[in-house]
């Protein structure tokens, strides 16, 4: 961590001090739970970024390397930044438990995030309504918003607005919170006083989230290799998931939650309010059969204003398929999983065909 700056309360004149505390009353009334401010330097930072990327970790995500400097530089991404204002969200969605869904190997498992309507349209958004509340406020300056729409280091940034630690699982932790929350951004070329930084990390001696990884994903506290990861395999890799990987993946078909179901902190998360991350068509717990039974019509349909429909159709198969295949055997899926052999898709008929394996091996 870089230097402590002074506390915001021993620099920030009066006018400035009610400017803050009316962005942050703003944030509130968009539905932010949280909003900090901070400045630009991210140094302690961009070696850690580089290190990960040398070490091949980010997998098949070129676009992680491809953006240079700008991903820990902000001023290099929109020139002029010189204040970002960073807000959480809390996206915990009223439903199903996830512990409930994992332990029922005939439900398919979909990352509490992704339930309801897309975050980053939403989040974008209201981002947009808050910098032009500040603009109109300061008579002027510039303003880009981002949600996980540009290269940002918005774990770094959020860290450094004093929203809490990153954690071992690498996300970020506030201890009144847990960690189930979105973080979105806005770069401005204001300058505003900054928060104070989180200073220190409080996972002390815990590693639950490290043994709970199903894939052994993480190398180490605060290292996660992606081509391991559940979330990276499931939503952002799009060719054969290789064999060693399919059965840990349990019935996991579009991201996983493991590391944060068992962080300790998470006890003090509060389920969201907000209507459109609530579950659509039953997707806290349904079952695998009826995924894998839509079309490609009903899956847009049923993906339609959701984080989901980006991964398409053809990888929607192939992670139902990996989860058939260690859903316990049964007339219904045999059938089902010997119907998609005809399927036109030569990854999805891989994974199916390695399902019907893992059928017959338990018969």
């Amino acid at each position: 961590m870089s230097e402590t700056p002074p506390l915001a309360s021993d620099r920030t004149q009066p006018a400035e001090a009610t400017l803050l505390d009316t962005i942050r009353a703003w944030g509130r009334e968009l539905g932010f739970q949280a909003l900090g401010f901070t400045g630009i330097d991210l140094a302690d930072h961009e070696d850690y970024l580089s290190k990960w990327l040398d070490a091949g970790y980010h997998g098949d995500m070129d676009w992680m390397a491809r953006h240079g400097s700008k991903r820990s530089q902000p001023n290099a991404l929109v020139p002029g930044t010189c204040t970002v204002i960073t807000v959480r969200m809390d996206y915990l969605p009223v439903g199903e438990p996830p512990e409930a869904i994992l332990a029922d190997s005939q439900k398919a498992y979909v990352s509490r995030y992704a339930l309801g309507r897309d975050y980053h349209k939403l989040m974008r958004g209201r981002l947009a309504k808050l910098a032009k509340k500040i603009e109109s406020q300061l008579g002027g300056g510039q303003y880009r918003a981002f949600v996980d729409s540009a290269p940002v280091l918005e774990r770094a940034l959020a860290e450094h607005a004093g929203l809490g630690w990153i954690g071992k699982n690498t996300m970020l932790i506030n201890d009144k919170a847990g960690s189930w929350f979105f973080l979105g951004e806005i770069y401005t070329d204001i300058p505003l006083p900054p928060d104070p930084p989180q200073q220190t990390e409080h996972c002390g001696s815990c590693s639950a989230c490290l043994d709970i990884c199903p894939t052994d994903a993480f190398i180490g506290p605060w290292v996660l290799d992606a081509r391991k990861c559940i979330s990276y395999l499931t939503i952002e890799y799009d060719g054969i998931i290789p064999e060693s990987l399919r059965a840990p993946m349990g019935n996991r078909i579009y991201g996983c939650d493991d590391c944060q179901i068992v962080c300790p902190w998470n006890k003090f998360a509060q389920q969201s309010a907000e209507p459109d991350f609530a579950p659509r068509h039953g997707l806290d717990a349904i079952e695998l059969l009826e995924c894998f039974e839509w079309d490609e019509e009903t899956f847009l349909a049923r993906t339609e204003g959701s984080a989901i429909r980006r991964i398409g159709y053809e990888r929607w198969r192939r992670n139902v398929a990996i989860a058939l295949g260690n859903a316990p055997s049964s007339e219904a899926i045999t059938l089902a999983l010997k119907e998609a052999l005809k399927d036109p898709s030569d990854i999805v008929r891989e994974h199916v065909r390695w399902a019907l394996e893992q059928h017959s091996k338990s018969q």
